[in-house]
């Protein structure tokens, strides 16, 4: 199978549900293709691209499943296990030249603490009320802003 994301996404009808949660309406496959495009067009405005690497802690669950495929449509993703220690996170971000780091809005996360040590920039991952299972958007953490272009 040498599908990419990309083609097996458009493969699926826009209306058949892509993620659902209990309790909050499905994600269909036309708004994850939209939040894929949204969501790489965000990373290029922040100045991240197709060869930069973006680390990824987050619980599991439908906004995880999202941000994976959509930020792994257009750069290398790397998901790590949220109950690492500090140390494993500065392995990890460092071994992996992290460009960006993503995680939930208001995160205590040590990754955290290391992606701003290290100068990774940290991206907020913010879910608004009553969005569908896995929609989001991502935000440079509080005091970050988008390079000038």
């Amino acid at each position: 199978m040498d599908s990419t994301i990309t083609e097996l996404l458009a493969a699926a009808s826009p209306d058949a549900p892509a993620l659902a949660a209990p309790g909050r309406p499905p994600l269909r496959h036309g708004a994850l293709r939209a939040l894929v495009d949204a969501t790489l067009a965000r990373l290029a405005a922040l100045g991240i691209g197709r060869n930069d690497r973006v680390a990824i802690v987050l619980d599991n669950g439908p906004e995880m499943a999202a941000c994976f495929v959509a930020c792994a449509s257009g750069v290398a993703s790397a998901p790590l296990n949220p109950a690492y220690r500090e140390e494993e996170f500065e392995f990890y971000l460092s071994d992996l030249r992290a460009k960006a780091l993503v995680v939930a809005r208001g995160s205590t996360s040590p990754a955290v603490a290391v992606a701003e040590r290290l100068g990774v920039r940290v991206l907020d991952l913010v879910v608004a009320e009553g969005a569908p299972a896995g929609a989001f958007t991502l935000e440079p953490r509080r005091g970050e802003q988008a390079p000038s272009a």
